[in-house]
Formats: C-alpha cells, structure tokens, sequence
C-alpha cells in the first residue's frame, strides 16, 4: 500500500517562499526529487510576481538541456498565487531529479508549494 507524505520544498525554509534570483539556466534550486525509485514526489508550485510589471519565468523540470524539461509562463503583475506545477510528479532515481527556475527580471518572482511524497 502507498504512503503519502506531505512536506515543504526541499529548498524552502520553513514552508516559506523560494526567490527566484537567476535570470538563466540553471535557475534558482527549487526542489530536490528523491533517490530511492520507490518514491514519486508529487510537486504543487504557485508563483507570485510582487513588481508593477510582467515577468517570464522558466521552470526546469528534472533537467536544465532539453526543451522538453522547460515550463514557460508570463507571471502578471500582482495577480496573487498563480499556478504552475498542479501536482506534477518526480520519480525517485539514483541521480536526484531537481525543479529549478530563473525569472526574466532577478528577485521579483517568488514560488510557493509543497510537495506530497508518494511511497510505493
């Protein structure tokens, strides 16, 4: 029977949000998956944009290379929590899989989340 155990972003201080400081690859360290391949990492991310201005942020999910790996969105200005990762998943593996983001504009954009660790 799976567990399932909710907990912070690995890169998180006390479930408070990750700065987004990097304007390029390899972004700002988000989340670290798991080494053990029975785990799977449920990632729920949020963003907040806190300037008067739009931003373009990239999340490097599991790699940094391959355009396949890379989640693009314009964050508004000041539109609240907006959605990112609705429960996307990290497979466990001997390498550590890593969520990672850089912004267009350094120390604006803030990334909220948790994470829901599934053991099979």
């Amino acid at each position: 029977m799976a567990t399932f155990t909710k907990v912070k972003l690995s890169e998180s201080t006390d479930g408070r949000p990750i700065k987004i400081a990097n304007t390029a690859t390899s972004g700002t360290l988000i989340h670290t998956g798991s080494t053990t391949s029975s785990t799977y990492d449920e990632v729920w991310l949020y963003a907040v944009n806190s300037s008067a201005s739009s931003v373009k942020l990239t999340v490097e999910w599991g790699g940094t290379t391959d355009p396949d790996d890379l989640i693009e969105l314009t964050v508004l200005p000041e539109a609240g929590l907006v959605t990112i990762a609705p429960g996307l998943l990290i497979k466990g593996n001997a390498t550590a899989l890593e969520v990672r983001a850089f912004a267009a504009t350094a120390n604006v954009v803030t990334i909220h989340g948790f994470v829901n660790q599934i053991t099979v």
